[in-house]
């Protein structure tokens, strides 16, 4: 953002986009930390507020007790009395007809007494409460029933915090022109193509929501929030008449002209998929139909909230060094390129997995990576293959989100499986990528003597391992005093916290004087402080976050359109072989992988093309690792082809117009290896994952 302070130092953007977003951040962190964190807080409140002496607990003090209103001290004759005569002597003839035999003078005598002593007991139990009443007690049960009621409220309108929390990324995202497309726009008929399609798209959306809207108002059935009806109305009316003033007033810096082609490649992919989907449901009289399956969202809300937590947790690792000084490691080994790749590939999956999906990574790290496999004198084309490839393998590997939703909607299946042949795949597409640039490569294999490399590498890890000690200690406070382990489950929760550490370190650490080997191409050295660096990460998460969920939300409806076409009903539901069903399925799943993303395919084929596989005979966690890789080689393929697009987002078109120019004149396979290599390797990778373990199938 280039908005010129207006306050404090902030941008109205700031003020109005990123300072909400990030308490909605923190609101989302204290909702899946919230169960946890209570917990403890009550455990703590009875340790210290606690007095097994009286027998007075944490509990009995959260609130001010009642004094009791019962008389502790009663005239026992005169209230056996009493009882006996109102029960001999009824007030009215309909009270006599009912009457019981009289009372036992000695039986009322000893319930009279009980009672003043069970009134007694609360009188004493009200004192003592009281007596534990203290100045520090009110101050601790205050935060603790404050935090109580935010986490209790955070968990009750985790659909509100979701929508609310993208529908302001969208809007910011809108603002800046930042939606995901297969070309930036540059011309001005590029913008107005951009815009054109932004208000088809908007006025599709506006209108499913407005029919929605009066759906539910005719069925007379409450709605549980409908709040997130309001901000959806009031969203897609806002971003219709954004693109309007869009496309009457494109930017002022657009070039004059353009061609139709280009301009249609500048269209968001978003808006193509809103459009497409618009038209179907408009087709077939179910004109609710854009709202229904974009309210999707809201069943899937802690999914979608975790995975905003993990574009955060990327943007904070982008506000850092660690990338860097990891590379420090390497470098003095003066590996050769593909060497170089592969290990920067297998130090890659793990942040890939721990962000949850793999254009995360590339988004935050990929320029590191590509500059840094170009300085060991690769081509800008192989560097360019390499950085789509530095968020696509650690996708299977704990604690992948994707592979929680799989386990969360398959029975079939657990993450512990999963997980399982994940390894194995990781380590199969990870070697297929070293063999295969070894194969093509056009530099010598070479490497540094280990006396020169083991002091380099020794002074690298030493820089490195402050910020691995960090990273243990949080576990290590999740894992002791929460109770808590870094498992798939909690992994979205614990690594925003390690994160904030990690860079408030860095921050601190970093000074002129550091002796980090910084490499100055490589080097993005933001002296900001601790604050600065995570409003810019929050900034960036906002632009990231509105142009991938809303994405996601739209392949949502893709995957309602293709279930209402009921195209999936024509798919044969046996096979003569289970070779058969599995090349079905392998075609299905590239297909499903190169127009839709992952966790929206992924509820399309649990209810329609997994059972299928399960008929034939194919195990569950084959099945699914096969539909793993099947996405991943989707992501890098036309038509959306995302790995790729956002490298070329994250690279500039200047960088992609060098490297096309480096191999003009060259063969096919140079010119275009950026998208060769890499469909490559996934492609052997999928047909080994998809079709070695049928060989020790037996039917």
């Amino acid at each position: 953002m280039n908005d010129k302070p207006v306050f404090l130092s902030r941008s109205s953007n700031e003020w109005l986009f990123s300072l909400p977003v990030f308490c909605l951040l923190l609101l989302t962190l204290i909702i899946g930390t919230g169960e946890m964190i209570h917990g403890q807080l009550l455990r703590v409140g009875e340790r210290i507020f606690g007095d097994p002496a009286t027998g007075v607990q944490y509990f009995m003090l959260r609130a001010d007790p009642t004094k009791p209103e019962c008389n502790p001290h009663p005239d026992v004759d005169a209230e056996v009395q009493k009882q006996v005569s109102a029960k001999t002597n009824p007030g009215n003839d309909i009270d006599s007809l009912f009457a019981d035999e009289p009372l036992d003078p000695v039986a009322v005598r000893e319930s009279v007494i009980t009672a003043a002593q069970l009134c007694q007991e609360k009188h004493n139990g009200y004192t003592v409460v009281s007596q534990h009443i203290t100045p520090a007690l009110k101050a601790y049960r205050l935060f603790e029933t404050a935090f109580f009621a935010v986490f209790r409220f955070g968990t009750e309108n985790r659909s509100v915090i979701l929508v609310l929390m993208v529908v302001l990324a969208a809007t910011l995202t809108t603002i800046s022109r930042h939606h995901i497309t297969l070309r930036p726009p540059h011309s001005r008929l590029d913008y107005r193509f951009s815009a054109a399609a932004l208000a088809i798209a908007n006025g599709f959306l506006l209108a499913s929501t407005i029919a929605y809207m009066s759906l539910e108002s005719s069925s007379n059935i409450p709605v549980e929030h409908p709040a997130i009806d309001y901000l959806w109305l009031i969203f897609f009316a806002a971003m219709l008449i954004m693109s309007v003033v869009h496309f009457i007033k494109p930017p002022q810096d657009a070039v004059p002209g353009g061609k139709v082609a280009k301009a249609l490649l500048a269209v968001p992919i978003y808006a193509v998929m809103a459009i497409i989907c618009g038209v179907f449901f408009l087709s077939r009289g179910h004109y609710a139909g854009l709202a229904i399956y974009l309210g999707k969202m809201n069943e899937l809300s802690g999914i979608f909230l975790n995975l905003s937590l993990y574009i955060w947790c990327g943007m904070l690792l982008k506000q850092t060094r660690v990338v860097d000084m990891f590379l420090n490691i390497l470098r003095p080994w003066n590996f050769s390129p593909e060497i170089l790749t592969y290990l920067i590939l297998l130090a890659a999956a793990i942040p890939t997995a721990y962000t949850g999906a793999s254009g995360i990574f590339v988004i935050a790290a990929g320029g590191i990576v590509f500059r840094e496999v170009l300085a060991s004198g690769a081509s800008r084309q192989y560097a360019l293959a390499a950085t789509a490839m530095s968020g696509s393998l650690g996708v299977v590997i704990n604690p992948c989100l994707l592979v929680v939703v799989i386990a969360a909607m398959n029975k079939e299946v657990t993450t512990s499986q999963l997980y399982g042949w994940g390894d194995d795949v990781f380590f199969l597409t990870s070697t297929l990528f070293l063999i295969v640039s070894l194969l093509v490569a056009r530099t010598k294999l070479r490497l540094a003597p280990p006396r020169e490399a083991i002091p380099g590498m020794m002074k690298g890890f030493a820089n490195v391992s402050p910020y691995i000690v960090i990273t243990i200690g949080v576990v290590a406070f999740y894992q002791y005093l929460l109770n808590t382990k870094l498992d798939e489950f909690t992994a979205s929760m614990i690594m925003p916290f390690i994160m904030l550490a990690i860079v408030a370190f860095d921050k601190l650490r970093r000074d002129a004087k550091t002796s980090v080997n910084v490499n100055p191409q490589l080097a993005d050295d933001r002296r900001v402080g601790f604050e600065q660096a995570v409003r810019f990460a929050t900034t960036e998460t906002i632009g990231h976050m509105g142009a991938l969920i809303i994405l996601m939300g739209l392949s949502l409806c893709v995957g309602g359109m293709v279930e209402r076409s009921e195209i999936m009903d024509y798919a044969p539901k046996e096979f003569s072989s289970i070779w058969m069903a599995m090349t079905f399925l392998v075609i299905t799943k590239v297909l499903l992988g190169m127009i839709m993303d992952p966790f929206g395919a992924v509820i399309l084929v649990s209810g329609t093309l997994a059972p299928i596989a399960y008929h034939n005979g194919i195990h569950p966690a084959h099945f699914w690792m096969m539909v793993l890789v099947a996405f991943e080689l989707g992501y890098l393929l036309p038509p959306v082809a995302l790995n790729q697009i956002l490298t070329r987002q994250v690279m500039g078109e200047a960088e992609m117009e060098k490297a096309d120019a480096e191999v003009r004149g060259e063969g096919f396979f140079r010119r275009y290896e950026r998208w060769n290599l890499p469909v490559i390797v996934m492609t052997i990778g999928m047909l080994i994952v998809a079709y070695g373990p049928l060989f020790f199938y037996s039917k």
